[in-house]
């Protein structure tokens, strides 16, 4: 049976990216993004729940991430959840479950973007590209990409 891996968020960001550039010249950037949801209990008393989601971008997401978003951006991510262990200094197991992000668009305008000298259009899409001659491509809609009208299984 096929299953389905997919997570969309949109939210802010909780601090400024944070980059690790790898030995393979690789880049990772990994943020905390914040979403948020209000709603009334039986009393009438408006509650908010805020959920913190922890989000792995790789290159060249990541060099994008970086340089344009800070702490409060806000910010539509696509990815896959992943979730994985690892023995820390004490010798302790943790574990770690993260969105692994695949495609981003950045929501502020470019007026809310401060103290960055780059700027970019509001709701500019990146996504993972393939194709090693470009950097990072544009979202494409479902319905203008090859075999939309294709079932991928």
């Amino acid at each position: 049976m096929i299953g389905v891996n997919k997570v969309i968020l949109i939210g802010n960001l909780g601090k400024d990216p944070e980059i690790r550039n790898l030995d393979n010249g690789k880049s990772r950037v990994t943020v905390s993004i914040a979403t948020s949801e209000t709603y009334k209990n039986k009393a009438g008393e408006r509650i908010s729940n805020t959920e913190w989601h922890n989000v792995v971008f790789w290159t060249p997401l990541a060099e994008i991430v970086d340089s344009y978003l800070r702490k409060g951006s806000k910010i539509y991510v696509e990815g896959k959840i992943s979730s994985r262990s690892y023995e820390d200094k004490e010798g302790k197991m943790r574990y770690v479950t993260e969105v692994i992000a695949r495609e981003m668009i950045m929501l502020d305008s470019k007026n809310t973007s401060q103290n960055n000298e780059k700027s970019y259009d509001e709701g500019s899409s990146f996504s993972k590209s393939e194709n090693k001659t470009s950097e990072f491509q544009h979202s494409v809609s479902s319905n203008e990409s090859e075999g939309a009208d294709e079932l991928p299984f």
